[in-house]
């Protein structure tokens, strides 16, 4: 399938959490679109924003402590806008999400079938007996042996990956066209991560849903990404094809960040790390480059007084010019 067609495109968003009265931003003027049958990674540190970007694509935040400003459009529909009751009716069925911590997502006191079935008692007119069919179907999809057992099982009976490949089964119960999974390797040995991606890319084949891939794993970016937004403090301040990315990254957040995986012919045995850490959210500079003060050793002059992203390549954005006189401090770190 050639991919050209948008099926979600985001315009400065901005999510905002209320603390001690006062709101900040934690997703700063993102705009990103997403199209069918592409795999669209997210990468950053945490703090940076990025399941704060999925919940808001999905809606799922406490309205009383949140204030989610801009547009989120899908189907010529601002998904920002909708109420709780229309937005019921697009979770499951068009837009699914795969969550991080599949225990925490589960319901403990449900058996895993009935809670697969939930979905299509909503969004389908499935009778009782094609429902029952259709969550061993799942189930088998995801590559769960002995179905008709595990469907009466507890979450807490099952192992991590298994419970994994029930959220995705929950997910994708309804054939959604967007698919959110939001770190969905994290706690997994490498053999499950290896076939949990390996499902994602089948299901996507099979379906031909644009995926958005929360993770900090450049690993499986590398493996299965087709484009790649790098998040800082709020903000994208990269995106480019997954190959491009790779080979020529400019912005100095992401040259940290693929500096500081292990190489495994390094003849050192240190490890490179980035200087400092994300900044809180109400210490959050909202003005100038938010990565200037973990690399002190460029010339202030060299960032930009009002970042933006600019196209350095086709297809390419970089946020802020430091990036033109950006290099690694002599000790290696950055």
């Amino acid at each position: 399938m050639q991919r050209t067609d948008e099926i979600l495109k985001i315009k400065d968003l901005h999510t905002a959490f209320r603390i001690n009265d006062r709101y900040y931003d934690a997703v700063d003027g993102v705009s990103l679109t997403l199209k069918r049958n592409e795999i669209l990674a997210i990468v950053g540190e945490s703090g940076c924003g990025k399941s704060t970007l999925a919940t808001s694509i999905i809606g799922l935040y406490d309205q009383s402590k949140t204030r989610v400003q801009g547009e989120i459009l899908y189907k010529t529909q601002n998904l920002v806008s909708l109420n709780e009751d229309h937005l019921n009716e697009i979770r499951g069925s068009e837009i699914g999400m795969i969550f991080q911590d599949p225990l925490s997502s589960l319901n403990p006191l449900m058996r895993v079938g009935d809670q697969i079935e939930e979905g299509l008692i909503y969004h389908t007119k499935l009778s009782s007996e094609e429902r029952k069919k259709r969550v061993l179907e799942l189930l088998q999809q995801v590559g769960i042996q002995n179905p008709e057992r595990v469907a009466r099982q507890f979450p807490h009976q099952l192992s991590g990956g298994m419970r994994q490949r029930v959220i995705i089964a929950i997910a994708i119960s309804c054939k959604p066209k967007i698919l959110i999974a939001d770190e969905p390797t994290t706690a997994l040995d490498v053999t499950i991560q290896a076939q949990i991606l390996d499902l994602l890319l089948a299901l996507q084949q099979e379906t031909g849903a644009g995926i958005i891939l929360i993770t900090h794993d450049l690993g499986v970016v590398a493996e299965v990404a087709d484009r790649v937004v790098v998040m800082y403090a709020g903000e994208i301040i990269e995106e480019a094809p997954v190959r491009e990315i790779f080979l020529h990254p400019k912005h100095p957040y992401t040259r940290s960040l693929f500096h500081s995986i292990p190489q495994m012919y390094s003849s050192s045995d240190r490890l490179n790390v980035i200087q400092g850490m994300v900044p809180s959210l109400t210490n959050l500079p909202r003005n100038g480059c938010r990565f200037a003060s973990r690399i002190p050793w460029i010339r202030k002059e060299a960032h930009e007084k009002n970042p933006h992203l600019h196209e350095v390549a086709p297809n390419h954005f970089v946020r802020c010019t430091c990036w033109k006189e950006f290099h690694f401090n002599r000790g290696g770190n950055t």
